[in-house]
């Protein structure tokens, strides 16, 4: 996705820091996101995204650093940085027992629409997302795409400048996925800036224009997915054997080809390494394994993914750490805290 040009910042923090039991779930973190783009937060579950997007939502109060959300000073003036955002949390905020139309009725009416206005705006929502011929099934009957769309369009009601989505398509299957991925698309043409948390690979490389990479409470990487990618270097080499016992032999094929130590992963006897010369290299590595008799179940050249960037700069791939998850004990808060830190 292309960057809307503007230079304006909608998201700016500096020196954050958010600790819980003297564990620091925010180590300083700095983030700059340029109005009418879209910016990801990935890491796995743990690393500080959801902190981060609580902060930046006055939420949260850091214990140190500054932000400003849409020109608001998130501590001074929370309440305006309030009127100008949108936040879409990991579940859809909507009455299942009330159909589409009436969520986006009852929601405008609760923020100061009068009715017809508010059924104008419902109605125009409804026809932006795709849900106007669903507009009066009940929410239950809905696909989680529906759902995680109709939450969408009620954060829309009062056409925030910045919308925050924490996790938009956990849980969602492919289809759904791709359905919420185009809505995030036409806001963003539309001139909203989007910060995203994620720890879906291809949602960032996807949807954002700039992919900030965070772990453990701290900001390690940030540029566009194709600056990621491409300080890992080129072409890929990697072999998939059958037999755990073959995996030796391969390792040392590919070690032979690549440049530097290959990358072992035992648990999926898949074996890999960097290139140069990626056709001459596969050629070599397919001929030393038919010397040894070593039939592999994969073999093949890829480009590097924003998994391997993640992998290079922490030594593990994305997904849950089990060690560290936010919300738990002593790693961060509970929604209950959250409620009673909300800035006054």
């Amino acid at each position: 996705m292309q960057g809307s040009g503007v230079d304006e910042t909608a998201i700016e923090a500096s020196g954050l820091v958010k600790r819980y039991a003297g564990e620091a779930a925010l180590d300083g973190v700095d983030l700059a996101v340029r109005a009418g783009t879209v910016c990801a937060l990935l890491g796995p579950n743990g690393v500080g995204k959801t902190t981060a997007v609580r902060v930046l939502t006055t939420l949260l109060r850091p214990d140190a650093g500054t932000a400003r959300v849409a020109g608001a000073d998130v501590l001074r003036r929370p309440q305006e940085v309030r009127r100008r955002i949108g936040v879409s949390g990991q579940e859809p905020a909507v009455d299942e027992i009330l159909g589409g139309r009436q969520n986006l009725v009852m929601f405008a009416r609760l923020l100061g629409y009068r009715p017809a206005a508010a059924a104008e705006r419902a109605d125009a929502l409804l026809d932006r997302f795709g849900l106007a011929a669903a507009g009066a099934k009940q929410v239950k009957h809905y696909s989680g795409g529906m759902r995680r769309r109709l939450d969408l369009a009620v954060t829309l009601l009062l056409a925030p400048q910045v919308l925050f989505l924490d996790e938009p398509t956990t849980g969602l299957d492919p289809r759904n996925r791709n359905e919420v991925w185009t809505a995030v698309r036409g806001l963003v043409a539309g001139g909203t800036t989007v910060l995203l948390t994620t720890q879906y690979l291809d949602e960032a490389d996807r949807l954002a224009d700039e992919v900030v990479v965070m772990d453990e409470g701290r900001v390690i990487a940030a540029g566009t997915p194709a600056a990621l990618k491409a300080r890992v270097g080129g072409e890929r080499l990697e072999v998939v054997v059958r037999d755990a016992a073959d995996l030796a032999t391969a390792t040392a094929a590919v070690a032979e080809v690549c440049d530097g130590t290959p990358e072992v992963d035992a648990d999926a006897g898949r074996v890999g390494g960097d290139v140069d010369r990626p056709v001459a290299a596969l050629s070599r590595v397919l001929s030393t394994l038919a010397a040894a008799r070593v039939e592999p179940s994969d073999i093949g050249l890829r480009r590097p993914t924003l998994d391997d960037v993640f992998l290079r700069l922490t030594g593990h791939r994305t997904g849950r750490r089990p060690d560290r998850a936010e919300g738990a004990v002593g790693a961060g808060p509970t929604e209950g805290a959250d409620d009673a830190e909300v800035a006054a």
